[in-house]
């Protein structure tokens, strides 16, 4: 069993020997056991199919006819799975005659799955191979009824392991596109009703066992989840670069099993339903069938392109050596008649294809804008271009980013997906921007240059240019194509991040965006990228501050002057509020909803509520505040604090009261009753309550995951983001508390937070803090740098 410790190579030689070596041993068992006649030992399942990785488990039958005394058969059966139970190999063992092995596979599908791979190892071959041929002929003689139930077991098992092609940690065999489905199209071709297009799917099986080969040889275990600490160890086993080059690798092979396993269960319904259509029909002739021959009935789509049989084809005219726009209007045709492409029909197309001149001709980009604007239908019709490469013959660039991985966990998609998936959701905006081809295009490209080393967006602008060029477009769409990729992410990090009651912050974005109908369409890609990425990225109250920013620029942009912030009033409740608190000396707030009515909190959360605080000016406000919240498992998503200066007569007397306008969330649950926070908020004010002590013994109630190591806290300084304050990014890992801590630490600098604003998405936050003075002028730029270094090393 010498490769079962070996770290040799992976591949199907490795596996090969392994098999025959493993044969032999079990060969040589069996005989030392000295079998009585009508017994045969049976590899099935992988094992039969010679498909054995450094830790497999065996699948062996030991099959009889039943003429030999009952204890024989069973003392043979001890003397073969004892000394594999004694090495520690997994055994999935079984005692049956061919009879029984029939009727357990007629209840057991999976059963019967495993014995279409039935391979005798020793004994009586004969009694085996009869075996074989008669499950594979009631494999035949069934199909019409175990078929669906083997679609319908893919489908369960897709819908628990999920998309093999899309997840950072997928598992090789049981995921949507693994080996299980390899397994599936093996069987449905053994049924003679359809088979499974062979272009690349021994290529795509071969690369998964081998990934599977290589992670048990990492691990020592037997495993199919590919797990994000063991990919480097398997990229080397694999002599791959790194752990990006092995999932780009496996989530190729994983589309082409996808895709094979899209087609054939769709060839299969067809085969199925009209088998059941065939008596109905001999009926509705009175005759038999094959007496009176029905016509293909053939619906045209688009020049060239016709529906037959629920797919999109060639028409018999078509002459696709002579007509470049052909591929692109087949697309357009089937996906906007929600009509899959059919892969004989892509096949052709990708041989025979003049390519497209460039710049293209109006045709094509037309053809490229509907097939993006027929929304969900797209998808499957730009992946049937894909697994024939004529994504990348139409659009160079692509290549790189098709099956890119995207490490951050709020990613749903690989890039080139994401992409897709992007242009899906902007198809269902296009009503609200003046140029919904502009849109689209630049949806299919916002992403282009994540690709290319440094900032995807900077990258993305040249590639986008290049592309928009290529497609057809005149000079002024290409740069507002260009435009709208460099800055798709302004709108949603600016509304997070960045205080839009300061006039720099809209007035920067204005100048980046430069007209109303650029704006228009970098908010609707806004949103449309933030519903593509995954449900983490998008939510009311991030397209309740965007929909703000937009509607300040577009103010800006129509030349109407911005509000002066240090000349806003306090509103009225704010007022009433810092009145009360200068007379009692003593915190008071209010919970609102979107600033309407008090929030009754037994009600659930809807956009965003408002707590608003006053108290008194004193030392330590905003770590204890943030703390409180912290503890009732409160999320701040944005904080304003201002200073307000009451005269006399709106109190006993003139004084400075803190006035604290924030936006929070529940965690989970309802939120807190308003008493309970100012109970607590007076105990942290005073002292009384030790805010760490309580966080970190929360913490240590919920032991960390094993998982990848954070990196460490990042606090930079942004470089004249704004005339009011000088601004600080925090970039860390989220946790309860990463607020309150932040407070503390600037508590201990000497400087006042002028609003602080909290973007978190997945495990990962970024908060920006608006810092100044105790008199309220902006930090000198070596004084910002040190601040920054104190507070990342207060983090760290």
């Amino acid at each position: 069993m010498r490769l079962l410790q070996e770290k040799t190579p992976s591949g199907p030689e490795r596996r090969t020997a392994l098999a025959r070596l493993t044969d032999d041993w079990l060969a040589a068992l069996f005989a030392a056991a000295a079998p009585p006649q009508g017994v045969a030992l049976v590899a099935v399942g992988g094992y039969g199919r010679t498909e054995l990785s450094p830790r497999s488990d065996l699948d062996l039958l030991l099959l009889h006819d039943g003429s030999a005394p009952q204890e024989a058969v069973a003392a043979l059966a001890d003397r073969l799975w004892y000394p594999v139970w004694d090495l520690g190999i997994a055994l999935d063992h079984s005692v049956r005659t061919p009879a029984q092995a029939r009727a357990t596979a007629a209840e057991d599908l999976k059963v019967q799955l495993g014995l279409l791979d039935a391979r005798p190892l020793a004994g009586d071959t004969a009694l085996a191979a009869a075996l074989r041929s008669t499950v594979l002929a009631d494999w035949r003689n069934q199909a019409v009824r175990r078929l669906p139930e083997l679609a319908e077991l893919c489908r369960d098992r897709a819908e628990r392991a999920g998309e093999l092609r899309f997840l950072l940690e997928p598992d090789l065999k049981e995921a949507r596109g693994g080996l299980r489905d390899v397994q599936a199209l093996r069987a449905v071709a053994a049924s003679w009703l359809a088979d499974a297009p062979r272009d690349g799917l021994d290529t795509a099986r071969r690369r998964l066992l081998d990934a599977r080969d290589a992670l048990h040889l990492a691990t020592g275990r037997a495993t199919d989840r590919l797990a994000l600490q063991e990919q480097d160890a398997v990229a080397a086993e694999l002599g791959l670069l790194d752990a990006d080059t092995l999932l780009r690798e496996v989530y190729e092979a994983a589309g082409i099993v996808t895709y094979a396993s899209d087609v054939t269960w769709r060839e299969v319904g067809r085969v199925l339903k009209a088998r059941s259509a065939r008596p109905r029909l001999r009926t509705l002739l009175g005759g038999r069938a094959g007496e009176r021959k029905q016509p293909v009935e053939r619906t045209p789509l688009a020049e060239g392109v016709v529906e037959m049989d629920g797919e999109a084809v060639l028409a018999l005219s078509a002459r696709p050596e002579r007509d470049p726009a052909l591929p692109l209007r087949a697309a357009a045709a089937a996906a906007q008649h929600g009509l899959p492409l059919s892969p004989h029909a892509v096949r052709r197309l990708a041989t025979t294809a003049k390519a497209l001149p460039v710049p293209w001709p109006a045709e094509a980009r037309e053809a490229l804008v509907t097939l993006l604007g027929a929304g969900a239908p797209a998808v499957p019709v730009w992946e049937a271009l894909e697994a024939e490469g004529l994504v990348t013959r139409l659009l160079p660039d692509w290549e790189r980013v098709r099956h890119r991985p995207q490490r951050n966990p709020v990613h749903t998609w690989t890039v080139d997906r994401h992409l897709v998936e992007t242009a899906v959701r902007a198809a269902s905006l296009t009503r609200r921007v003046g140029r919904p081809d502009l849109l689209l295009v630049a949806a299919l490209l916002h992403d282009i240059g994540k690709g290319w080393p440094g900032d995807h967006s900077v990258a993305g602008e040249t590639i986008a240019r290049d592309l928009a060029a290529r497609i057809g477009f005149d000079r002024t769409d290409t740069a507002t194509v260009a435009t709208v990729v460099r800055h798709h992410l302004l709108l949603v990090e600016t509304a997070t991040r960045r205080d839009l009651d300061d006039p720099a912050t809209v007035e920067s974005v204005a100048a980046a965006v430069g007209t109303v109908g650029t704006l228009e369409l970098l908010h609707a890609l806004t949103e449309a990228d933030a519903l593509a990425t995954g449900p983490a990225a998008w939510s009311a109250w991030r397209a309740s501050l965007v929909a703000d920013l937009v509607k300040r620029v577009t103010g800006v942009l129509a030349g109407e002057p911005l509000p002066d912030p240090e000349a806003a009033a306090p509103s009225a409740e704010q007022e009433r509020l810092a009145v009360e608190a200068l007379r009692t000396g003593e915190p008071v707030l209010a919970l609102h909803t979107q600033g309407e009515q008090p929030l009754d909190p037994d009600e659930p959360e809807p956009v965003g509520v408002e707590l608003v605080i006053a108290l008194p000016d004193q030392p330590g406000v905003l770590p204890a505040v943030a703390g409180v919240l912290a503890l009732h498992r409160l999320t701040v998503r944005a904080a304003d604090l201002r200073a307000v200066e009451l005269p006399a007569e709106l109190g006993p007397g003139p004084g400075s009261v803190l006035v604290l306008d924030w936006r929070v969330a529940a965690e989970y649950g309802s939120l807190p009753q308003g008493h309970r926070l100012r109970a607590d908020l007076l105990r942290a004010l005073d002292g009384t309550l030790d805010i760490p002590a309580r966080l970190a013994e929360r913490e240590a109630a919920y032991p960390r995951r094993r998982g990848v190591q954070a990196p460490p806290p990042r606090v930079t300084v942004a470089p004249a983001e704004s005339r009011l304050a000088t601004v600080l990014e925090v970039r860390a890992q989220d946790a309860p508390g990463l607020l309150h801590r932040i407070g503390r630490a600037l508590e201990g600098a000497a400087v006042r937070v002028r609003s602080a604003h909290v973007s978190t998405l997945g495990a990962n936050a970024v908060d920006t803090l608006y810092v100044t003075r105790p008199d309220g002028s902006l930090l000198p730029d070596e004084e910002a740098v040190d601040l920054a270094r104190t507070l990342e090393a207060a983090l760290g």
